[in-house]
């Protein structure tokens, strides 16, 4: 594929303002690896606005997450009630793969990716002279920008099949598709792999990390090659898989015996988390709208903080749920998989039974508990939910020791006059009674922090973007799709019996193993992590049929450029062609 340069005199878009215009560094992040006096202070006001859009730009809930979120069989976004979620119909398009250039969430993603981009290739640019000048704290940091970039460009690879070549500020970029693509970032990973520190903790990238995202990239390597055909995945993409992905494993890590914990306060001192964003600085920019999205805006997640709630958004589709239900058969998935449910809000058996309770008779139907202890059950809310309960004024009710009243949770937002509970149901799809804001299965992976006093800031739970989990995983299917069934059964049976702080849910170990069993195994561990769009491309079923969604054309496996970085490319001829379908 021809290289295509930018000239620097193209108009001032977001898309040009992310790799000509003057980027403001001077962003707070707190993390004491990112503090300091003097050269560690260069550093740190170098590379900190990077991690910090990509927290909070990035992987917003309504950024690029959601974007793999709702485009997959994963999650669904219906209007709520008429009333919520509409926002120009974006999230319905993306879910049936009838996008179009101008759709926001594609472009928000675009602009977010570019401009951490941009801030990637500033710092690095900074840090090379820093090193340069004898700043010794400064060379480890350049590395770490430069696996940044390979890291972003993997994400616009991914979306869009592209890449920006850039290597400085001052320089025109290049826009790289197909091999000449995977070739730079795997040169820009490799340089770096052998030379990068491991020591700085989870919430930066570390030679792990880079080994990780070469495996990610060997084992994409045919989809981004072409990717509209049928990938041919080559032995020699499949054996460094597996190399690096063995290099991780055999590290430090160790896979989390309660699978919650990688998801709750003080999961950056999980063992198993290899890379995440820092969120231990108690900064309004340190979100949980992982956590909120999806559960009920008639919840209050955390009763200490009565201003806290969900929003009733994505819930899970039948489809996905079904998933489950043919994988466990008469068993209940909540028995069988300790990754499927967790019940933390115990409800006493004398209460359970909800025959002839309604919100107006059921006053007395509570328990208490201290409002600090009061934990959301975890995983896929299904049925009706119970929760703390406001008075008209706004105040927590609370039993005569001032402990909190939990009743089952009141559906304010679409009962209207007729009071009903929340009763989360399979059925959720783009019809007036199936995108009502009680309709759908939850997503409830993320703990709501403890330090969180609203439904958005504050959080405490770092945001997970490789652990070792999805390293078994990638192994497993290297190891597959090279023939060895055994040794992709081993590594899933691995991960799967890991989960064993609930012996009586812990999955069973499988007896044998193909691609089908291994991509059903990648969504129950991996969902409600962005990967589920990336696994249906490459596993060949992103053409299939589900929920709201029919279309079946190849070319949505990449999403349209951005009409905006279209048009503002527009006098350089042939700069930014869009993608095929569009």
């Amino acid at each position: 594929m021809k290289n295509i340069k930018l000239n620097k005199t193209l108009p001032i878009i977001v898309f040009l303002i992310a790799f000509f215009g003057c980027t403001n560094l001077e962003e707070e992040i707190l993390d004491e690896s990112l503090t300091g006096t003097g050269q560690a202070e260069i550093v740190s006001g170098s590379i900190a606005p990077v991690y910090g859009i990509l927290r909070s730009g990035v992987w917003l809930h309504t950024v690029n997450f959601g974007l793999q979120e709702v485009a997959s069989d994963e999650g669904i976004l219906p209007y709520r009630g008429g009333t919520d979620w509409y926002d120009g119909g974006k999230f319905i398009a993306v879910h049936q793969h009838l996008m179009t250039p101008s759709n926001s969430l594609v472009g928000d993603s675009w602009t977010y990716i570019t401009l951490c981009l941009s801030r990637a290739v500033i710092a690095a640019e900074r840090l090379s002279v820093e090193a340069e000048n004898g700043n010794t704290r400064a060379q480890d940091a350049y590395y770490e920008m430069v696996a940044m970039k390979a890291y972003l460009n993997m994400l616009a690879l991914d979306n869009w099949g592209l890449v920006f070549k850039k290597e400085r500020s001052d320089e025109t970029s290049e826009i790289l598709r197909g091999q000449n693509a995977i070739d730079y970032i795997e040169s820009e990973l490799l340089s770096v792999v052998d030379i990068i520190n491991n020591d700085k903790g989870p919430g930066r990238l570390s030679r792990d990390a880079v080994k990780a995202l070469l495996a990610r990239l060997y084992l994409n390597a045919a989809v981004y090659r072409d990717p509209y055909g049928t990938p041919d995945f080559r032995k020699e993409d499949m054996d460094k898989v597996i190399q690096y992905t063995s290099d991780i494993i055999a590290g430090p890590y160790s896979l989390s015996a309660e699978y919650f914990d990688l998801f709750s306060d003080d999961n950056h001192s999980n063992p198993e988390i290899i890379f995440s964003l820092d969120q231990r600085g108690i900064l309004e920019t340190e979100h949980q709208r992982w956590a909120y999205w999806s559960i009920s805006g008639d919840q209050v997640p955390r009763p200490e903080f009565p201003n806290t709630r969900g929003t009733d958004a994505v819930a899970a589709t039948p489809d996905f749920y079904q998933t489950w239900v043919d994988a466990y058969g008469n068993v209940d998935p909540a028995d069988a998989d300790a990754r499927f449910f967790k019940e933390n809000t115990i409800i006493p058996d004398e209460l359970k039974d909800l025959t002839g309770i309604t919100p107006g008779n059921d006053s007395d139907h509570y328990y208490c508990v201290a409002a600090e202890d009061f934990e959301i059950d975890r995983g896929i809310l299904r049925g009706v939910i119970w929760g703390p309960r406001k008075d008209e004024g706004g105040n927590i009710l609370t039993c005569d020791d001032g402990t909190v009243r939990i009743y089952p949770v009141i559906n304010k937002r679409t009962s209207g006059a007729n009071l009903t509970y929340v009763d989360h149901t399979l059925r959720v799809d783009f019809t007036n009674e199936g995108s009502l804001h009680n309709t759908g299965y939850r997503f409830s992976k993320y703990q709501y922090s403890h330090t969180a006093p609203n439904c958005c800031s504050y959080s405490s739970v770092d945001l997970v973007l490789i652990r070792l989990g999805e390293i078994y995983l990638m192994r497993a299917e290297a190891k597959l799709r090279n023939g060895d069934n055994a040794g992709a059964l081993d590594d899933v049976n691995t991960l799967r019996t890991s989960r064993n702080a609930r012996p009586e849910q812990s999955p069973a170990a499988l007896t044998n193993m193909d691609l089908d069993i291994l991509f059903r195994e990648s969504g129950f561990e991996l969902y409600w992590e962005g990967f589920r769009r990336n696994y249906q491309i490459r596993f060949g079923k992103y053409e299939d049929t589900w929920t709201g969604k029919t279309d079946s054309d190849v070319n949505k496996r990449l999403f349209p450029i951005p009409q905006r970085a279209v048009d503002g490319a527009s006098s350089e001829e042939g700069f930014l062609v869009q993608n095929p379908g569009y």
